[in-house]
């Protein structure tokens, strides 16, 4: 009997045919979107475009089931890739074929398709999925918040994972559209325009579309009993807000503030430029937290916010988000700036319209009221890390910050960029490197300085480099409070529960 011999190098010659030449460039998706803030939040390898989330809640049980179809690109050759998510997955199917799933550390979904899958490939996930979400947690927190007659579904940085899977990082945007069934006499509320709703055996569907790019942590879920009124900006955008039926003494103040969406909206339009989304609105749930959140098209307020009667300057605020924050997103969250500084500038603009305080008044106040050695100062507005990422110095410093550098430019450079800015990068992310480039751009002057004396130095800027602001020295006049200040100083908590 004679064995045939095959020489070490014709073995691996065999191999190779009977492999793909690329397999060997096959590997997982990161775990992370590599955020320096939140490591783990997000994930590599591919891009969503869409998602579509067909949901039953109970809200007597806050048993939630849902079917999330994603559509995505594969950005590398994958072996496998993460969503991030909480609850309790049945099924996995990539293209079609049933994939492998599996859990790991805080919030991670590790899905291992039939077949890897090469870069540039168009996929659809499919996540079969229930749960009790109020029963999860992760890092020792939860977004969800349970009301009496339902529950709410909006936090920052992260809200996503307690109601569906996700690629939860603010660069991977995408369009949605949410389908919620509930128990007939509530509604369930989401971002967007309602397409349609059906009732069927006790149970209502409401199916809302956002038609345009939206992060993750801007999507919105409510289910409850609310009393619902509509209406249109002057440019025809359609206005839907909603408040809850047990609001008690804060129905008023909510309502009186809410229903100036429209009015709010034309007007901050003329500072930003055409209203960017397909609807707009905000609702008041009966909640216990004390922040309000900018979720795209239809604004989270918490009733405290109208605690001590009607407050317009904080739907200004959240409404300013719609083109700062949400139109043009932040590439990472150390760009806050750009959302909180211009969200913060619109009610000192506001304050101004209502002769409750001018803009420079109020930056003056800022200044003044801060000694040099305040801990205020300390915060970067540019950079401020997540620990400080809603300090109230990324607010107000934040603002001053924008007066200053309206100061420096001019009125006419300066509302050229405030409109400009949203326009040019419509929809998409960008960092506070890319509105110092744009501001450059537009005004001609350079500004390295400016930006990094006001947004990235731990220390207050001494009145020389506060040019042309009048912030000269702390005098008596500069430190009169503005009629405006406490509605505006209330906005400080707005994303702090």
């Amino acid at each position: 009997m004679h064995r045939r011999l095959i020489a070490p190098g014709a073995l691996a010659a065999s191999l190779l045919l009977a492999i793909p030449a690329s397999a060997a460039s096959y590997s997982p998706g990161a775990p992370g979107i590599g955020d320096p803030y939140y490591p783990a939040y997000g994930n590599g390898g591919y891009d969503v475009s869409h998602y579509d989330l067909r949901l039953k809640y109970q809200p007597q049980t806050d048993e939630l089931e849902g079917t999330a179809t994603l559509l995505a690109t594969t950005k590398q050759d994958l072996s496998r890739f993460d969503l991030d998510f909480l609850l309790d997955v049945s099924e996995v199917r990539v293209n079609g074929a049933k994939a492998s799933f599996t859990t790991s550390g805080q919030h991670e979904l590790e899905i291992t398709p039939a077949t890897p899958l090469p870069k540039g490939t168009p996929i659809t996930v499919v996540v079969r999925y229930s749960g009790v979400p109020s029963t999860k947690s992760a890092y020792g927190f939860s977004t969800w918040h349970r009301t009496p007659d339902g529950a709410v579904a909006a936090d920052e940085p992260e809200a996503a994972w307690w109601w569906y899977p996700s690629n939860d990082h603010p660069s991977d945007k995408a369009t949605y559209d949410v389908s919620v069934a509930v128990p007939d006499g509530t509604q369930a509320i989401s971002n967007g325009v309602l397409q349609s709703t059906s009732s069927k055996l006790g149970w209502t569907r409401y199916n809302w579309r956002s038609n345009k790019p939206q992060a993750t942590y801007l999507t919105t879920l409510a289910v409850g009993r609310f009393d619902i009124t509509t209406g249109k900006t002057s440019d025809g955008i359609p206005v839907i807000n909603a408040y809850s039926k047990d609001l008690g003494d804060n129905d008023g103040a909510a309502r009186a503030s809410v229903e100036r969406t429209g009015e709010l909206v034309d007007w901050l339009s003329g500072y930003f430029g055409p209203y960017p989304f397909n609807s707009v609105g905000g609702y008041v749930p009966n909640t216990t937290t004390g922040y309000a959140l900018e979720t795209q098209t239809r604004v989270y307020y918490s009733p405290k916010q109208f605690a001590n009667g009607s407050n317009t300057s904080v739907v200004v605020h959240e409404l300013a988000h719609q083109w700062y924050g949400d139109d043009v997103s932040l590439a990472g969250w150390k760009d806050i700036w750009i959302n909180e500084g211009f969200a913060r500038y619109a009610q000192w603009l506001w304050s101004e319209h209502e002769g409750e305080g001018t803009a420079q008044e109020l930056a003056d106040y800022v200044y003044a009221s801060h000694p040099a050695d305040d801990a205020f100062w300390t915060v970067k507005p540019g950079d401020p890390g997540p620990d400080n990422q809603f300090d109230t110095a990324v607010y107000d410093r934040g603002a001053l910050a924008v007066q200053t550098l309206r100061n420096e430019i001019g009125d006419d450079a300066f509302f050229a960029v405030l409109k400009g800015w949203p326009k040019d990068h419509a929809y998409g992310n960008a960092s506070v490197g890319d509105f110092q480039k744009y501001a450059e751009k537009v005004s001609g002057k350079s500004l390295a300085a400016l930006f990094d004396t006001w947004l990235f130095q731990p220390s207050k800027p001494a009145a020389p480099a506060a040019k042309g602001a009048s912030i000269t020295s702390r005098s008596a006049a500069a430190t009169v409070q503005p009629k405006s200040w406490k509605k505006i100083a209330a906005t400080n908590s707005a994303h702090q529960g």
